[in-house]
């Protein structure tokens, strides 16, 4: 897993620009399903052929990024954000773009710093002039944070763990599900989560299918005066009973709660503030899909260092394997299969 981990999170894949992400998650994961197929947003999916009911896991690409949106006479580019960035946390970060070119963010001079925000930071990629820029980047390219992965032992340490993690958990419970399922089990690897759930939206209204399950990290409550959340590192997966996005589906819920305590995997339960999933996405389509979610506990959520648990990854695994093993009845009345 750390070795898959290590690939996904140093691969450049802001939203909008998952192609080397899919490409990668693809080459990993076409030998343990029936095929493999991509739409016209960028989504892939990963299907297990099987009877109804369908299941639906999904795990975002994308990372957080920048926008280049000007470029000044002395070669120095403003920027805008590409999802949930914090301008407080990028002076002195290195970002790279899909070229391989490298930046440094850094602001200008302001008094307090309550004042620093977008029109205060610009970014030098080393160019001398405007024209010298231009040549390396252009208006509209964007840019995503540039750190190495690092294991700490029981933890790792890297940027866009938010949600490769999630990505490399399904790659590895596809690995592992044997050759007959009780259902037809898609994997999709969503685009554009960042910016609003855009691409689970696209995926779930073309597969329909009965459940839905996203697998995203999640914050914590487990840091010097955090804000209180009965989420830790270490401590297991957390099963999502709401966000900002969903309310997940009771039953559903239960059903997840009940596998964990059965299979004797350790778990927490989260209500989550701020931020949603591919749920709050794939709840909503078409007529409705009973969904839930499985969070990984993480540190520094959309800083350039974020931090999950070694542990809390591979027990998400085994709760996503156990999931796709249920004999899930259809949703509806009666619930049963034909």
């Amino acid at each position: 897993m750390e070795s898959l981990i290590r690939e996904l999170v140093e691969t450049y894949g802001p939203s909008g620009e998952e192609g080397a992400v899919r490409e990668l998650i693809e080459s990993k994961v076409k030998d343990s399903v029936d095929r493999t197929f991509t739409d016209n947003l960028g989504n892939l999916f990963a299907l297990r052929e099987g009877p109804a009911p369908l299941l639906m896991f999904s795990a975002h690409m994308d990372e957080i990024g920048v926008i280049v949106t000007h470029i000044d006479k002395s070669g120095f580019m403003r920027i805008a954000p590409v999802g949930g960035v914090r301008p407080h946390l990028l002076p002195g970060q290195r970002v790279i773009f899909k070229n391989g070119v490298v930046g440094t963010v850094n602001y200008e001079q302001i008094k307090e710093l309550k004042e620093l925000d977008w029109p205060k930071l610009f970014l030098d990629i080393g160019a001398v002039d405007a024209d010298a820029a231009g040549e390396r980047v252009r208006i509209g390219d964007i840019a995503c944070l540039h750190q190495p992965f690092v294991n700490l032992g029981e933890r790792y340490l890297s940027k866009a763990l938010d949600d490769r993690a999630g990505c490399a958990v399904l790659v590895e419970a596809a690995r592992r599900l044997p050759r007959s399922l009780p259902q037809g089990v898609c994997f999709v690897f969503s685009v554009q989560e960042e910016v609003g759930l855009r691409g689970a939206t696209t995926a779930a209204y073309r597969l329909e299918p009965d459940y839905g399950f996203a697998i995203d990290v999640t914050m914590v409550g487990d840091t010097p005066e955090a804000p209180v959340m009965a989420v830790s590192l270490g401590k297991g997966p957390a099963i999502k009973v709401k966000d900002r996005s969903v309310l997940c589906h009771p039953a559903v819920r239960d059903t997840m709660v009940e596998i964990a305590e059965k299979e004797k995997i350790p778990y927490q339960l989260e209500v989550l503030e701020l931020g949603g999933t591919d749920a709050g996405a794939i709840h909503l389509s078409r007529g409705g899909v009973p969904s839930g979610a499985v969070s990984i506990p993480c540190r520094y959520v959309h800083a350039p260092s974020e931090m999950v648990d070694a542990g809390d990854i591979g027990h998400a695994v085994t709760l996503i394997e156990k999931l796709a093993l249920r004999d899930w009845p259809l949703p509806g009345e009666g619930g049963k299969k034909s």
